[in-house]
């Protein structure tokens, strides 16, 4: 198995830099890429040679000839590898293998409890990537990274979850570590918000540069893609709006003195503590979506109004990086259309004109499997950066 973040010396520099022209998928001749890159036919040849040998490229047919023999195409190959991804809930764990393309091939979803501590659901998640490999859309198949989505802040440089408050015991734990003892490959950890918008991205909005993800469950946090790149801040903290303080917006019943932070105002576990309060049967976040489903008044207030207090935090986040794209998501989010109403009645009215312009905020459209798409994504892009693609075919034709 190889590990393509070993530092071996490349043997064809710039070859990584090639790859990446390919990795959209459309096959291309050796004379177009160099054309594309300005490099000699020769150079391009050299290195195209060592992508096919290293099997991230196939040959892909050939082209219409302009007189003479017809030229070959080379394409990428997502099957050159597979990557786990996994997303971490609350209370759900999914374990997919996805190819190099972020395909996912196969999947399954556990209930589990957070609660119970690393060691303990790390084995479980173990357990079921390897069963996943050993299936036939993967046996075979070289895996080349994993990348997990958990519930909680993530110290992204180390994959270490920091004082997560859903996540007891797992404070500093060295998550990566723990699985590179089963698979001997790079291991990505992220909060499962960021993961969730590179998914939703993907699946829905492919040509948007700038997008939030916003999930509201048991807790809040938000997802950034700016300039086409996931925004993790200087430790991995960026998009935690859950702990911002809520401004008191005219017409609210909230006291002047009331200090709490977004979490605790309009969090699912937040109106079930609400709801309850006034005598409504509301234990939990899923409580909240089935009184709002089935259509108890109390509830579809709370909700909407949980949205207006997600609105005066974001409406913040929209004069400060003009997005174009707003998605709710979290189980909150798909207990119907009250959430999103109460977002864009804020958002709209107290966000600068020139940055609502043309924003769009929608709910999630990328389902279930959003979150595990996104962490695929994720590794995949760091095991096929330019500098590991090099090494990577390094290790392959030494």
């Amino acid at each position: 198995m190889v590990d393509v973040l070993r530092p071996v010396p490349a043997t064809t520099p710039g070859t990584g830099e090639i790859f990446q022209i390919l990795r959209d998928g459309h096959a291309r001749t050796k004379a177009e890429l160099a054309t594309l890159t300005g490099l000699a036919r020769s150079t391009v040849a050299l290195r195209i040679d060592a992508l096919l040998a290293a099997d991230l490229l196939r040959p892909a047919g050939e082209a219409a000839s302009t007189g003479g023999r017809p030229p070959a195409r080379v394409a990428f190959n997502p099957r050159a590898g597979v990557v786990i991804a996994v997303d971490l809930g609350a209370t759900h764990a999914t374990v997919a293998v996805a190819d190099l393309a972020g395909i996912i091939l196969d999947a399954r979803t556990r209930t589990i409890d957070i609660a119970d501590g690393p060691e303990k659901l790390l084995g479980t998640i173990l357990a079921d990537s390897t069963e996943l490999l050993e299936t036939p859309t993967a046996t075979g198949l070289p895996l080349l990274g994993v990348g997990i989505g958990v519930p909680g802040p993530v110290e992204h440089s180390t994959g270490r979850p920091t004082n997560p408050p859903i996540m007891p015991g797992w404070d500093r734990f060295d998550v990566p570590g723990y699985v590179q003892r089963t698979f001997d490959v790079p291991v990505l950890v992220d909060n499962d918000v960021n993961i969730l918008a590179l998914g939703e991205q993907a699946t829905s909005w492919p040509h948007v540069d700038d997008l939030i993800f916003v999930k509201v469950s048991t807790g809040i946090g938000a997802g950034i893609i700016a300039g086409g790149q996931l925004q993790r801040g200087a430790q991995g903290s960026a998009g935690d709006m859950g702990h911002v303080q809520v401004p008191t917006g005219a017409g609210s019943t909230r006291e002047p003195g009331d200090e709490r932070d977004l979490e605790a105002l309009a969090s699912g576990s937040a109106l079930a503590i609400a709801l309850r309060a006034d005598g409504h049967e509301a234990q939990s976040a899923s409580d909240v979506v089935d009184l709002v489903r089935a259509g108890n008044a109390a509830a579809i207030e709370a909700t909407r109004q949980a949205g207006r207090d997600v609105g005066e935090v974001l409406a913040t986040v929209v004069n400060l990086l003009n997005p174009s794209i707003i998605v709710l998501g979290g189980s909150i989010a798909r207990a119907g259309e009250h959430l999103l109403a109460g977002v864009r009645e804020v958002v709209y009215r107290r966000s600068i004109p020139l940055a609502t312009q043309h924003l769009a905020i929608v709910q999630s459209q990328a389902g279930d499997r959003a979150a595990v798409l996104g962490a695929a994504i994720m590794v995949a892009r760091e095991v096929l950066s330019p500098v590991n693609v090099d090494r990577h075919v390094a290790a392959k034709t030494r």
